[in-house]
């Protein structure tokens, strides 16, 4: 393995290493769930200027990355390596709903189609986690 050096800043001097190892993977995460509240969860979508229908938008929005995290993660194979993307998750379902549209409209067996052994393969069809 490949070793690589990261160059962290901080204005306190007296701030332990590890300590500020820990608030840039902290700032990290924070902003990666902002990013993908804005993209994939409406989290900029609430057009209210009242402050109790701004916090309901943005506790909702939370909400449905906590539903879509637990839901993916209950179906993981592997729970010890779950990986979780919101973009590879709205994949799948929306592959999921054309699949069932497609079986719904042509009048096809949803059993046939939904036990197929390769079924996987066109449901994670475009994301990029499995």
């Amino acid at each position: 393995m490949k070793s690589q050096n990261t160059l962290l800043f901080s204005t306190d001097i007296h701030l332990p290493a590890e300590q500020i190892f820990e608030y840039y993977q902290a700032r990290f995460q924070i902003e990666f769930i902002f990013r993908d509240a804005k993209q994939f969860r409406g989290l900029a979508d609430c057009q209210s200027c009242n402050s109790q229908r701004l916090d309901v938008h943005f506790n909702a929005s939370q909400s449905a990355l906590n539903l879509a995290k637990y839901s993916a993660y209950s179906h993981h194979s592997s729970p010890d390596l779950f990986v979780f993307s919101i973009a590879s998750y709205k994949r799948r379902q929306f592959n999921r709903h054309l699949l069932l549209t497609f079986i719904n409209k042509l009048d096809l067996d949803p059993n046939l189609i939904l036990n197929y052994p390769n079924l996987p393969s066109v449901l994670y069809y475009g994301t990029m986690s499995d």
